[in-house]
């Protein structure tokens, strides 16, 4: 059984892989990672003696802001309200820049485009296993799915991701 100021200490080291955990579940939105991050943190102070340690404690942690994250995905599509915009031509047309004109400073947004299309799944294993280090057996623990379906979405999320990013190096020598 984890002590409370075990438990505090636990949560302190974990803050910053936690929020970015969160922020990951909740697709970018920082707003609504903090609400998951601290809703989280409630649930654990509920749940904690619930945890076993059949798990690592990190690794039960992710699985109850993941979770948390899908209630507040869930209950934030409940209540929006569907506004129709009028499209613009504009709204048609993209300027994607070429890779010779790519400063390190705007790879990591093509790099996030990238990873936006991606499956949720796939998404969510490759930010466990590069950005948490987690194993892809934890991962799957977190998402709560079998580890050969982590391993599929682990190996079809970078296959795809490598597909997106030689596609953006094909634009640039078309222009060249």
């Amino acid at each position: 059984m984890v002590q409370p100021k075990e438990l505090q200490s636990k949560l302190a080291e974990l803050h910053s892989d936690s929020y970015a955990w969160a922020i990951r579940c909740c697709a970018g939105d920082r707003h609504m990672a903090e609400e998951v991050l601290q809703d989280s943190y409630l649930k654990v102070l509920r749940k904690i003696k619930a945890f076993k340690g059949q798990a690592s404690f990190k690794t039960w942690l992710f699985a109850i802001i993941r979770y948390t994250a899908i209630d507040h995905i869930k209950a934030k599509a409940k209540r929006k309200i569907v506004q129709v915009e009028h499209l613009t031509s504009s709204s048609f047309t993209t300027n994607h820049p070429t890779i010779e004109t790519v400063s390190p400073e705007q790879l990591q947004p093509i790099f996030r485009k990238a990873l936006d299309e991606l499956s949720p799944q796939q998404r969510q294993i490759l930010h466990l296993v590069f950005y948490q280090a987690c194993s892809i057996k934890e991962a799957a623990e977190v998402m709560d799915i079998q580890l050969g379906t982590a391993r599929t979405h682990y190996e079809r999320g970078k296959s795809r991701l490598r597909q997106l990013l030689d596609k953006q190096e094909l634009l640039k020598q078309k222009l060249l």
